[in-house]
């Protein structure tokens, strides 16, 4: 059974290699937006406390958070592992954590800043869903639909820095307190997904 964390900074390709080990292992993803979405879709009580938070612009309370994973991590699909991606960000969330998850690896997505800010700030984006990148696409139409391409405001280079300082002050810290309890086992950012997942692989293998 593999009940795994990822972590990783923003642009370290957490959600790419979840979507593959989800598939390899059929076991779900699980990331807190998809939580809130699902829970505020359905009108739950969490869901609806968690909204009243949302709609004010604040961020939804540590116990609010923890209830809606618990209640999450209780559905059958989990019932063979699961991954959880974007939670815990801070200390306090993994400390409740542990008093309702049994976690056996956290997957840390080691890649280095200059690589994530090249990756970040370089990606465009179309109306349409289609995602470039200036390396590979150096144009600024799309190809699928002939739509001008724009850059993200979260991809901006103010905002990246901003996004991985926020990144090193509250979740880096979560390293050190998985590495303490054994649980962390590193993994570098290859050139290709496929070359990282294939090491991913090569450490879930052995869990």
């Amino acid at each position: 059974m593999k009940k795994i964390i990822l972590l990783g900074a923003p642009g370290a390709g957490k959600g790419s290699q979840a979507a593959k080990i989800s598939e390899k292992y059929n076991i779900p993803h699980i990331s807190t937006g998809d939580i809130f979405r699902k829970n505020i879709k359905e009108q739950t009580p969490l869901g609806n406390l968690a909204k009243s938070y949302i709609d004010k612009g604040q961020l939804v309370p540590d116990d609010v958070v923890i209830g809606l994973v618990e209640s999450r991590l209780k559905e059958s699909d989990c019932a063979n592992g699961y991954i959880l991606d974007g939670f815990p960000r801070t200390i306090p969330q993994a400390e409740a954590l542990d008093k309702v998850a049994d976690v056996n690896v956290v997957i840390n997505l080691d890649v280095p800043f200059d690589i994530i800010t090249e990756r970040l700030t370089g990606r465009r984006v179309c109306i349409c869903g289609a995602t470039y990148h200036v390396s590979s696409h150096p144009g600024d139409t799309c190809d699928r639909c002939g739509k001008k391409l724009i850059v993200r405001d979260d991809d901006k280079p103010e905002t990246v820095k901003e996004r991985l300082q926020v990144y090193l002050r509250q979740t880096e810290p979560l390293i050190d307190y998985y590495r303490n309890k054994g649980l962390v086992r590193d993994v570098k950012g290859r050139d290709t997904v496929e070359q990282t997942f294939a090491d991913v692989v090569e450490v879930l293998d052995k869990i």
